[in-house]
């Protein structure tokens, strides 16, 4: 069975554990560096109660993690996020995914977001059906955007509106 709950301190751990494997092994973070637990407290701090972070756990291990983040400065922009979503390898394609995406977007509409954005690279076409699932539409193609594994990558932008 998956659940799904807000992230506290004692999931830095695992968040960070699965983040650094998508940073080391896959092209889903543009991130290069593997992040510390300390800057990982810092992020999760920073994101309070407006940015949403949540688990998903399968029996009581971490298996992902999803959150909403500030899109911009700019106040314009205060009702769009940007959401992000990791699932740990041994978990992929049990469910894990679609969880956290339906808990993330029901706490961003709660939150009272107007618009979600998504970057996806180019080629991940499971991150690309699962959002395309739960409503998110193609916007554009940010053309050759990062550098990673030693080519250049196009990123797509999805949107979904509330």
């Amino acid at each position: 069975m998956i659940t799904t709950r807000t992230a506290t301190p004692a999931d830095i751990p695992a968040i960070t554990s699965i983040y650094n494997d998508a940073v080391l092994t896959t092209n889903a973070t543009f991130d290069t560096q593997p992040r510390t637990l300390a800057e990982q407290e810092v992020w999760l701090a920073a994101h309070g109660t407006e940015y949403p972070v949540l688990v998903a756990e399968v029996d009581g291990a971490v298996a992902g993690w999803a959150s909403l983040s500030r899109w911009s400065p700019k106040l314009a922009y205060s009702g769009t996020t940007e959401i992000s979503l990791y699932v740990h390898g041994d978990y992929r394609g049990r469910g894990v995914g679609k969880a956290l995406m339906a808990a993330i977007l029901a706490a961003g509409q709660s939150a009272g977001f107007h618009t979600v954005l998504a970057r996806i690279v180019e080629g991940n076409d499971v991150s690309v059906r699962l959002h395309e699932a739960f409503g998110f539409e193609l916007v554009g193609v940010m053309r050759e955007v990062g550098y990673k594994f030693g080519r250049w990558l196009d990123v797509l932008l999805m949107q979904k509106l509330f």
